[in-house]
C-alpha cells in the first residue's frame, strides 16, 4: 500500500513504534531522542515534494515501512547530504539523485525480515520513480544492510579518490546511471 504526502501522518504513532523497534537495535542504537526527531520529521517530510510511504501491514500491525520524495535540484546540506555530496562532487550529484526519488527511510521489524518484505517495500515505492532513477543511502558500518542492497540488486556509487565517507549511495536497480 502507498500513500500520497500528508496522508500518511494519520498512522505516524505506528510509523514512529517501528521505526524504534527497527532502528533502537544494533548497528543503529538509536535512542530516545533521535527517534522524537523522527517523528517531528515525518510531519515535515510527508510536505515534501513527491513524498510517500510504502506500508506492509498485516495482522499484527505495520511490520515495515518505506518514505521517500524526490531529491531537490538544489541539494541538502544537513543530515548525511554532505557526505555524499563529498564523496560524488556535484556533477555525479546532479546526474545521479536530483530530480530522482529519494529513498529516506526502510524499516522492516524483525519478525518481517527474511520473508520479502523489505524487498516489497523498495519494489512498491520505486514503481513510479521519476525516469527509474531512485536512490538511498545507509551506513557503511551497516554490514548486513549493504548486503541486503546488493542481494537486492541495488548498485554501489563508488566515492570519488580520497573522499569515501561513512555512508555509501545505492543506485536502484532500474536506475539508468547505475
Amino acid at each position: 500500500m502507498i500513500c500520497y504526502g500528508p496522508a500518511v501522518l494519520d498512522l505516524a504513532d505506528e510509523l514512529v513504534d517501528t521505526y524504534a523497534d527497527v532502528f533502537s537495535a544494533p548497528p543503529w542504537n538509536e535512542d530516545e531522542e533521535t527517534i522524537r526527531q523522527f517523528a517531528a520529521r515525518l510531519q515535515a517530510d510527508s510536505r515534501r515534494r513527491g513524498f510517500r510511504t510504502a506500508l506492509a501491514q498485516s495482522e499484527a500491525g505495520i511490520d515495515g515501512f518505506a518514505t521517500g520524495w524526490v531529491t531537490p535540484a538544489s541539494f541538502p546540506k544537513d543530515r548525511a547530504y554532505a557526505q555524499v555530496a563529498a564523496q560524488l562532487g556535484p556533477g555525479r550529484v546532479r546526474e545521479l539523485l536530483t530530480g530522482a526519488l529519494e529513498i529516506d527511510e526502510l524499516a522492516v521489524r524483525p519478525h518481517a525480515r527474511g520473508r520479502g518484505t523489505g524487498r516489497a517495500l523498495l519494489t512498491e515505492i520505486t514503481a513510479d520513480a521519476p525516469d527509474r532513477r531512485a536512490w538511498l543511502l545507509t551506513s557503511r558500518l551497516a554490514t548486513d544492510t549493504v548486503a541486503t542492497y546488493r542481494r537486492l540488486g541495488w548498485h554501489e556509487v563508488s566515492a570519488l579518490p580520497g573522499t569515501q565517507t561513512g555512508v555509501i549511495v545505492f543506485l536502484s536497480p532500474d536506475h539508468p546511471n547505475r
